[in-house]
């Protein structure tokens, strides 16, 4: 028992220590004692309100034969149900509005860095940029997923959930809790890496080639932000749907 509640304390000082990371300069709220980054808030609800805002006009004046916009919104919907089905199995339905809202949050929060120019919004101190362009941002994404990891498990099997951990001796008891904390927030670091190198990378040569060059780096971007959305909700539902069927 010293050596989880040793391994547990570790991941904790590590989540503190990753909170306090900066890259570039920020824009605080102090509220009481607590020290809150105010860009991510702020930016954060301009993308909440781009969803929201689309949700609306898709479902205003629904139509029996969709065209357009609903055409559109319903080859959406139906593309996360099919991840959702892969990776989940065939109790995936509960799971489609959670695993859509972080391929959507993602999505959009990738592309508003690439396609909005944030930092001609001038600040009292500090800039702003997509939210997924913040460790904050992804790590929290990454515990929403542990948590609903623990809850499908939890849900599915009861109590008997945990006898996974001392599977297939308990001596790897704190290695199996880790492993389910930590392979979510892998995908935090490679979501949170890719987009601040690739903002990085459109910068450095905006300032030394400001016209043509970086244009293709540009589109690169959308489309590798793209990426990085869905490899975070495939292996969310993945993570999921291993929860429900236990480890084999």
């Amino acid at each position: 028992m010293n050596i989880l509640s040793y391994s547990i304390n570790t991941l904790k000082k590590g989540l503190y220590d990753m909170s306090g990371v900066e890259v570039g300069q920020h824009f605080y709220w102090q509220i009481g004692d607590f020290q809150i980054h105010g860009q991510v808030l702020i930016t954060s609800w301009v993308v909440i309100a781009i969803l929201l805002g689309s949700a609306a006009i898709a479902v205003r004046n629904p139509q029996t034969i969709p065209t357009g916009g609903q055409n559109f919104f319903e080859y959406v919907l139906e593309f996360i149900r099919d991840v959702s089905k892969t990776q989940i199995g065939d109790e995936y339905r509960p799971w489609v509005p959670f695993i859509g809202t972080l391929f959507l949050f993602i999505f959009v929060s990738n592309w508003s860095g690439a396609l909005f120019p944030w930092k001609i919004i001038q600040l009292p101190h500090g800039e702003l940029a997509a939210p997924t362009n913040d460790i904050n941002t992804t790590v929290a994404l990454a515990l929403l997923t542990s948590v609903a990891y623990f809850y499908a498990g939890l849900t599915k099997k009861g109590v008997g959930y945990f006898g996974k951990y001392i599977q297939p001796t308990p001596i790897l008891l704190p290695i199996n809790v880790l492993e389910d904390f930590t392979k979510p927030l892998s995908l935090s670091f490679r979501l949170f890496g890719n987009i601040l190198a690739d903002e990085l990378v459109v910068v450095v040569l905006v300032s030394l080639v400001p016209l043509v060059v970086p244009i293709p780096v540009m589109f690169l971007g959308l489309f590798t932000s793209g990426i990085q959305a869905l490899i975070f909700a495939t292996l969310a539902a993945a993570y999921i749907g291993e929860s429900m069927e236990g480890h084999h």
